[in-house]
């Protein structure tokens, strides 16, 4: 077992997908229609918010020592508290990367494959996918790993080659629709660090647990750092943005990027780097999924589950209409189910969980037996 879990770098990795995979899609466009030119300052204080936040949760994960959220909730509510709250994570880590993949591969067609049927793209993406939890159980976690620093590196580059078309003006006024919109009701701009669901499931997972409260930390704070240049990239560059309708934003930018006559179209490879991390962000969240499944039932071999997941994914990922109705699944939907299941449930539930350990060990008794 200990070939299967994962060391530091590779668990921080696994958290840093959800925030890179969004940022290249919508998050950042959704960012700037909440908070307009006072987005920046949003994302500061939101940091601040989402690290006090994991703080919080290291702590109450910390008096269940190598245990994580499915086990605390067995411990807490027995067997059936458990099954619910690993279906629970299951339908949202499906529900949420299958509808971005679909989005993703909308964005494909409408760039490159103007001719082919979506349904036919998002089928080679899952197929794909399928294929890399098919190998050993963390294949997909050390490629994550191997491509993060290029995806981490693309940005920047990015952001450095258009520093020519930026017009830094447009970060003022710097509280952009008042106080209020930024530090209260922009709050809810959480959700970019959706990544925190999969801190709930790392304790056992770790080569060196006692680092997950360095894990926890660096991810939030790697985290904040690129969606903040993703954001810059995009509020600098184009006027009135939120009022374009552009489906990929950093494409966009890309485009943008001029070296003479020699180097064109120079976003094909911007593009090939992304597509390979959206790929692994899907390919971590189904082996999330399959994790989850085989410990609520008790299965002890996950393989022969990867092709129904895969025939689940590809089926959520095919069930909007159109690319109207999965944008607003993506742009909607999924920041509402983002802060309930990812930020509200599990701190309730390792709340009550430590308050019952706590009674337990008052009176002396075996306080956690899973």
């Amino acid at each position: 077992m200990q070939n299967s879990k994962f060391n530091t770098k590779e668990a921080i990795a696994i958290v840093l997908t959800v925030a890179i995979a969004h940022s290249l899609l919508s998050l950042p466009k959704n960012l700037i229609t909440n908070q307009k030119s006072a987005v920046l300052l949003n994302i500061i204080f939101v940091t601040f918010i989402a690290l006090c936040f994991v703080y919080i949760i290291y702590r109450l994960l910390k008096n269940f020592s190598g245990k994580d959220i499915i086990d605390v909730s067995e411990f807490f509510g027995g067997k059936k508290l458990k099954i619910i709250l690993g279906i629970i994570f299951i339908s949202y880590l499906s529900f949420s990367a299958s509808i971005f993949l679909r989005n993703f591969c909308e964005c494909i067609k409408v760039v490159y494959f103007p001719n082919t049927k979506v349904n036919f793209i998002i089928t080679l993406f899952i197929m794909a996918i399928i294929l890399a939890c098919s190998l050993d159980y963390n294949a997909n976690i050390k490629t994550n790993y191997i491509i993060m620093p290029i995806v981490l590196i693309s940005i920047i580059l990015l952001f450095v080659f258009n520093l020519k078309n930026f017009t830094v003006d447009r970060m003022f006024p710097i509280f952009g629709n008042g106080i209020v919109n930024t530090f209260v009701t922009g709050i809810g701009n959480i959700y970019a660090f959706g990544g925190i669901i999969f801190l709930y499931f790392l304790p056992p997972l770790l080569k060196e647990p006692q680092h997950f409260k360095k894990i926890s930390i660096l991810s939030i704070i790697i985290s904040a750092l690129y969606i903040l240049i993703t954001v810059s990239i995009i509020l600098f560059m184009f006027a009135y943005f939120v009022n374009v309708d552009e489906i990929m934003p950093l494409f966009s930018a890309a485009r943008n990027i001029e070296f003479g006559s020699f180097f064109q179209r120079l976003e094909s490879i911007f593009l090939l780097i992304w597509l390979i991390i959206i790929a692994s962000y899907v390919s971590i969240a189904m082996t999330f999924c399959l994790g989850i499944f085989k410990k609520i039932t008790n299965t002890t071999d996950s393989k022969p589950l990867v092709l129904p997941f895969g025939l689940l994914f590809l089926g959520i990922s095919m069930f909007p209409k159109n690319y109207a109705f999965s944008y607003f699944l993506e742009t909607h939907i999924y920041p509402l189910l983002n802060i309930g299941i990812v930020f509200v449930l599990p701190f309730i539930l390792l709340l009550l969980a430590n308050i019952k350990s706590k009674k337990l060990k008052k009176r002396g008794e075996r306080y956690f037996k899973v």
